[in-house]
């Protein structure tokens, strides 16, 4: 299952990224006499109630959700790494302080924090991926800092804190490689919440605004023809499931291994 979810994903990045050089026709190119037409050799995913390629728009729509779904996750999960390290190496006051932090964003579910800052903000990509970024670091930071403090309580660190090592050069140096697979399995898993999370506000009309698209809101506007034109909705709506579950995998097996490992 880790392979093919592999495969798959690589396919559908080479597919929304490339093929669009290929595929040519507009996203936006309106056809009056192509109202909402049945998958066809000609539309290989149908019209949309505009007359436009329901295909070129899954791939225009592909190419923002993806783009904001991993930087989201990567400045995410960057923030959740070095305030996790913080919280773990130095404890005491600085450990206390971090995590009331932690504690008083875990408060309010995500997806409503997020509804709330959007709901203030006209939402764009960039807006997205700030938003996404800030309500998304905590799982990481929680992580990191448990695996932290076991690791500054090693006999080495130990060492090195006497023999005066500064500080960064002992959390980049020693931290971070003993981290990485920790940031490696959360990252993947947070790619999947954070596309999730921009689909789930596009479809709601607090994401991406026309004329620029996403998944989330092609899966918005097929809502309104489903009885009629499934299509629409339909392959978006594929897109979204089968990228969240092939990271999920790819995060499973990940943490599997981790686990492997720690065991040996």
């Amino acid at each position: 299952m880790f392979k093919f979810s592999v495969y798959a994903l690589i396919s559908v990045l080479v597919l929304v990224f490339i093929l669009p050089f290929i595929y040519t026709v507009s996203p936006y190119e309106l056809n009056p006499q192509k109202i909402l037409q049945s998958p066809s050799l000609e539309h290989l995913f149908g019209t949309d109630r505009l007359g436009r390629d329901v295909l070129a728009r899954v791939l225009e729509g592909g190419q923002t959700s993806l783009i904001i779904g991993f930087l989201a996750a990567l400045i995410s999960s960057m923030v959740g790494l070095f305030i996790g390290i913080n919280a773990g190496y130095f404890k005491g006051k600085v450990d206390k302080s971090i995590t009331i932090i932690i504690d008083l964003f875990l408060t309010f579910p995500t997806f409503f924090l997020l509804l709330a800052l959007v709901s203030y903000i006209q939402a764009s990509a960039v807006i997205l991926i700030i938003v996404i970024s800030i309500t998304g670091w905590m799982g990481m930071a929680r992580l990191i800092r448990s695996e932290s403090f076991a690791i500054s309580n090693k006999p080495f660190i130990k060492i090195l804190n006497i023999s005066g090592v500064p500080k960064l050069k002992i959390i980049f140096k020693y931290f971070a490689p003993l981290l990485a697979p920790i940031f490696l399995i959360s990252f993947t898993f947070g790619v999947g919440g954070s596309i999730l999370a921009e689909s789930g506000l596009s479809f709601l009309g607090l994401g991406i605004n026309p004329p620029d698209m996403s998944w989330g809101s092609l899966l918005s506007d097929g809502k309104a023809v489903i009885d009629i034109a499934w299509w629409v909705a339909f392959f978006p709506g594929l897109m979204i499931f089968i990228i969240t579950f092939c990271l999920m995998q790819i995060s499973d097996f990940l943490q599997a291994k981790a686990n492997q490992k720690e065991i040996i």
